[in-house]
């Protein structure tokens, strides 16, 4: 078969998007970030709220995707829908910021986290001064980023054999990582000896003076508590989900690979609201479950913020630290497989356009962008290198949620344009829960300018560096 004649091929089931959805989703942030999320609110009660109010956009804006891709069942997903709700311009600056950093840098976070957490049974992996394998002034390389480039470049291999391939990875280690997440929440409710659930929850959403620290909503120091009051708590509650919505992220993933899934008018949709709906009620539980087993100050300063290390301690013993990097490195090789699977196929669809390097628009025997692949491959090493993934990432939730919030006032603005579309499944709750996710997206955005500026503006230049490369895309194609 001809590469230039290949098309995908329609092999993967609800169980296999589903899997997708679940196991992109789920990466190394539910066992980290809500230290950090505790240490801006401040309360039990405030971070079960912040995990509530993520879930519930989550699972909205997928039921809201769930008719875009019903209507747009081919590869390209979230890119595919801002260019026809919109323009070419839009799409590209979407799929841009996705090459750039928003697919790419994920892949390296999550797999530098998958070498860190190795560390656990080989020291050589930890990220310490004296296992630098070179330097060149502040440029610093370890054994750690070196596994990690080797991953992706593993994972990347594997799927240019075929979708089959990468399936079989991502289905497997999805359902072993969610059956372990399950496994840890039941035991940590089951197995713990001294628990501090009725202490925890005495605070509720108020202040409350404990052991001469308030234990109150607020920022946490390390000399106590610090209450917050008025607009402030809206400022806390927008930084607390920096954390909760990059660990919620990529459930969109599914819609990129639409092309390879049966019935995808059907399978789509329901694997979104499927996968969105586990994890939500895995990420909820799970905090619930740190809750009970450790203080508030504990789960706030964590060793190293690894939460989840301090909490399976406390609930295995000294086992624990081995079963939650076991745990860990099963984690983040799935959404590694599931990020690696479906991000190139996002610029397969923009190569096609004309909008991206004309080798990615080429399918190999196989029937997978197997250029797109390494191209994708290339930039995550590249950021795994830099040691800047985390802060990049950071920066872009900014604009990831601008992104989202634009791609479902698309199905207000095609509602108009496109009426006479077939529509196999409606967005869910349509026009009253699209529009409040739009509004608290916004609001969302909005509490970052005033009070994380920092999380802002190097997203939007990032995403905004799209516009002149769109117009030199386009200079190209004419000449």
């Amino acid at each position: 078969m001809s590469k230039h004649n290949a098309q995908f091929k329609p092999t993967l089931g609800l169980l296999d998007a589903t899997m997708i959805v679940a196991g992109s989703m789920i990466g190394s942030g539910i066992f980290i970030v809500s230290a950090d999320m505790t240490r801006n609110v401040g309360s039990a009660g405030w971070l079960i709220l912040v995990w509530l109010i993520t879930g519930f956009m989550t699972i909205t804006a997928a039921v809201s995707y769930g008719e875009l891709s019903g209507m747009y069942p081919r590869a390209g997903g979230q890119y595919v829908y801002l260019k026809e709700a919109y323009n070419p311009l839009v799409g590209f600056l979407y799929g841009w910021s996705f090459f750039a950093v928003i697919q790419t840098g994920t892949i390296a976070a999550v797999a530098v986290a998958f070498a860190k957490f190795s560390g656990h049974f080989f020291p050589v992996l930890d990220m310490k001064h004296e296992n630098i394998l070179f330097q060149i002034g502040n440029f610093s390389v370890y054994p750690a980023q070196i596994l990690a480039i080797l991953l992706i470049m593993l994972l990347t291999f594997i799927n240019t054999k075929g979708v089959h391939e990468g399936r079989m990875i991502q289905t497997t280690f999805t359902i072993s990582k969610l059956l372990s997440l399950f496994g840890l929440i039941v035991f940590g409710f089951l197995l713990t000896k001294t628990n501090y659930w009725n202490q925890n929850w005495q605070a509720g959403f108020t202040s409350l003076q404990d052991h001469g620290a308030k234990n109150a909503l607020g920022v946490l120091e390390p000399t106590g508590w610090k209450p917050l009051t008025g607009v402030a708590i809206m400022g806390a509650i927008a930084a607390a989900m920096v954390g909760s919505v990059f660990s919620s992220d990529a459930w969109n993933n599914v819609t990129f690979i639409a092309g390879e899934i049966k019935n995808p008018k059907r399978n789509i949709g329901l694997s979104l609201f499927l996968g969105t709906f586990i994890v939500t009620v895995i990420y909820v539980t799970t905090n619930l479950m740190y809750i009970y087993v450790l203080p508030i100050d504990q789960i706030a300063f964590p060793q190293q913020d690894r939460l989840a290390v301090a909490t399976a301690s406390a609930i295995f013993g000294d086992i624990g630290k081995s079963i939650i990097a076991i745990l860990i490195m099963i984690s983040t090789f799935g959404c590694i497989n599931g990020l690696v699977l479906s991000g190139a196929r996002v610029y397969h669809t923009m190569a096609k356009d004309g909008l991206f390097f004309k080798s990615a628009g080429t399918l190999n025997r196989n029937a997978v962008p197997q250029w797109a692949l390494w191209a994708q491959a290339v930039v995550a090493c590249l950021l795994c290198l830099s040691g800047k993934y985390g802060d990049l990432l950071d920066m872009v939730s900014f604009v990831v949620v601008i992104f989202y919030v634009l791609t479902i006032a698309g199905i207000f603005i095609l509602r108009n344009k496109r009426p006479d579309l077939e529509r196999p499944y409606k967005a869910f709750g349509y026009p009253i829960l699209p529009f409040i996710y739009i509004l608290m997206g916004i609001a969302f955005c909005v509490l970052l300018i005033i009070y994380k500026s920092g999380y802002t503006w190097p997203g939007l230049i990032i995403a905004l560096i799209g516009i002149p490369l769109y117009y030199l895309a386009l200079s190209r194609n004419k000449s």
